[in-house]
């Protein structure tokens, strides 16, 4: 296992710092003044976008990009440090056609959409023309659990009918969000019906477009009181039909299609908040060195300096499993680290909730408030624990794989009791 980046990589990292340095942050006080006044600073990140392509800083996320297509083709391994540069402002990654849930959703059509869907969904996406939302948690039911889900996937002759409700779907409010990829099951919602189907074999997944009639947005959920502008949105699906065409991929292979999304994205989120964690260590330290209590500066006082130190070589542990993750899914394939997923899943939202609680301990009641970011990524990484799976989900998996090795080897620890 290699992890030194190439050439190549350090090159790409070095020259996304300089455009961070010189497009972006100067705009991010403007963004946050149009979010917070109600209206999505879409105009603002037109050229910041245009900017980006021209520079090859774009759809950098994909390592199976076509060559016709638009972006720069990178592998998990040289994608992820350039993910936790532009995570350390979370609206950045629009700027580069780079923001969840679009990248997952790129990368499902890129595996399974027709021709037809190609066209019509995937093409404007790449281009940055629209965004999207994935539709699959729900409230009435535990969504960590996908075999749980209710909203069902109907056929009807030529059409589909959606019947259901879903919630916490990011993106739903941005005003260019055109698309929902709605997850449900194709039966009748039973999942201990012996007569039926598999329970991982009913799920469809079908491509609605967000002003299909009987689709409303019901509201935009705010995480621990904060209201992201893009929405974590609850949806209401009442009759909605669309052509059986808009079915991605074959019905009953919703499940399998959910799983080969996860990979990659989580780690495009655990590097984005490794970089937010990168940001608040750089922010406690200078904080520290600042500030001065009691006749010393804070940085002087040892507990400081344990969070310090603390904060320091769990951000390099994390990245380090990251990468380590990155590089499976590279050499080996998405469904080979599948519980190096799960662990990088569980650390670094750990981390962050740790980093940021420590960085705002030391701004005291400064970062309470939205003076500085501390706060919203606290938040942010206190969500991060519940989605895309929660802490006890991911740790299922990865004590199981334990168990399942153990048990393979059954005996071989015998020699170690010291027993007559």
């Amino acid at each position: 296992m290699d992890f030194q980046y190439s050439e190549d990589s350090v090159a790409m990292q070095e020259a996304l710092r300089r455009f961070m340095q010189r497009h972006v942050l100067p705009a991010n006080l403007e963004w946050h003044r149009q979010a917070e006044s109600g209206t999505y600073p879409v105009a603002l990140l037109r050229p910041l976008k245009a900017l980006a392509k021209e520079g090859g800083f774009w759809n950098l996320f994909l390592p199976g990009l076509r060559e016709h297509e638009p972006g720069t083709r990178l592998g998990n391994l040289d994608y992820a440090p350039l993910a936790e540069i532009m995570g350390r402002l979370p609206w950045a990654s629009e700027v580069f056609n780079c923001s969840a849930p679009d990248t997952g959703n790129i990368e499902l059509l890129h595996l399974a959409a027709t021709p037809e869907q190609y066209q019509q969904w995937l093409l404007p996406l790449l281009e940055g023309e629209i965004r999207s939302c994935f539709a699959m948690s729900e409230p009435d039911v535990a969504s960590s659990d996908a075999t749980n889900l209710r909203t069902t996937v109907t056929r009807q002759g030529d059409e589909v009918v959606i019947n259901g409700r879903k919630w916490f779907i990011t993106g739903a409010a941005h005003p260019n969000c055109k698309l929902a990829i709605v997850m449900g099951v194709s039966d009748d919602g039973r999942v201990d019906d012996a007569a039926g189907a598999d329970k991982h074999h009913r799920h469809s997944m079908v491509l609605v477009p967000m002003d299909a009639p009987g689709l409303s947005v019901v509201r935009n959920i705010p995480v621990m009181h904060h209201l992201a502008p893009e929405g974590h949105c609850e949806l209401v699906f009442k009759n909605v039909r669309v052509p059986a065409g808009n079915l991605l991929g074959e019905e009953g292979q919703g499940f399998a299609l959910a799983q080969a999304r996860l990979g990659p994205g989580r780690v495009h989120h655990c590097m984005r908040t490794i970089g937010q964690c990168e940001l608040a260590l750089e922010l406690m330290c200078a904080r520290a060195l600042e500030r001065r209590a009691f006749g010393k500066r804070v940085a002087d006082f040892s507990n400081v300096q344990d969070w310090i130190g603390h904060s320091r070589v769990e951000i390099d542990q994390a990245r380090l499993l990251v990468l380590h993750a990155a590089w499976r899914m590279d050499q080996r394939g998405n469904q080979a680290a599948r519980v190096d997923v799960s662990a990088i899943k569980l650390v670094a939202a750990q981390l962050q909730t740790r980093v940021l609680d420590r960085a705002m301990q030391v701004f005291g009641a400064m970062g309470l408030t939205p003076d500085t970011p501390l706060s919203a990524l606290w938040s942010w990484g206190r969500a991060f624990r519940v989605f895309d799976g929660p802490d006890e989900v991911h740790l299922r998996v990865i004590a199981r794989e334990e168990l399942a090795k153990a048990q393979d080897q059954l005996g071989a620890t015998a020699a170690y009791y010291l027993l007559s």
